[in-house]
């Protein structure tokens, strides 16, 4: 399932220049004059704050259809995830950090809304002498 292509709207024209505040005593307000002023947050979900040890591999499939009382998140990964995705798929699909992917679905996790599992991973090959000598036994037939 392919997610469509979104495409960044452009102001038709540049926006005004922000004027600069009047200048105020920094001796007053004891703030730095050169300090920004406090970023925002850019991503705000609610949870407890607590990551799973979930890999950017980590297969996550839906275990159930997105309900009324899921926040947009949620829905968005349920609605993904239909078929087992990454959480570095996700993470891309929805346009977050993993960090914040990873929050959203550990929280999910413990609602039993998606279930996670580690990728497979390949056995190692055999032993080099194994093959050999089953090649071997194969050419005397």
């Amino acid at each position: 399932m392919t997610p469509p292509k979104r495409q960044r709207r452009l102001p038709e024209q540049a926006p005004p220049q922000p004027q600069a505040p009047p200048e105020a005593d920094p001796s007053q307000s004891g703030d730095d004059p050169d300090k920004p002023p406090n970023p925002e947050r850019l991503f705000v979900i609610g949870g407890d704050g607590e990551r799973g040890l979930l890999d950017l591999v980590a297969l996550v499939v839906a275990r159930a259809e997105p309900k009324a009382s899921t926040t947009p998140e949620q829905a968005a990964v349920l609605r993904l995830c239909v078929a087992p995705l990454s959480v570095a798929e996700i993470s891309a699909y929805l346009n977050l950090p993993y960090s914040v992917v990873s929050a959203l679905l550990t929280d999910m996790l413990t609602a039993e809304l998606i279930q996670a599992r580690a990728p497979i991973v390949r056995q190692a090959l055999p032993d080099r002498s194994i093959l050999e000598a089953v090649m071997h036994g194969l050419q005397k037939l």
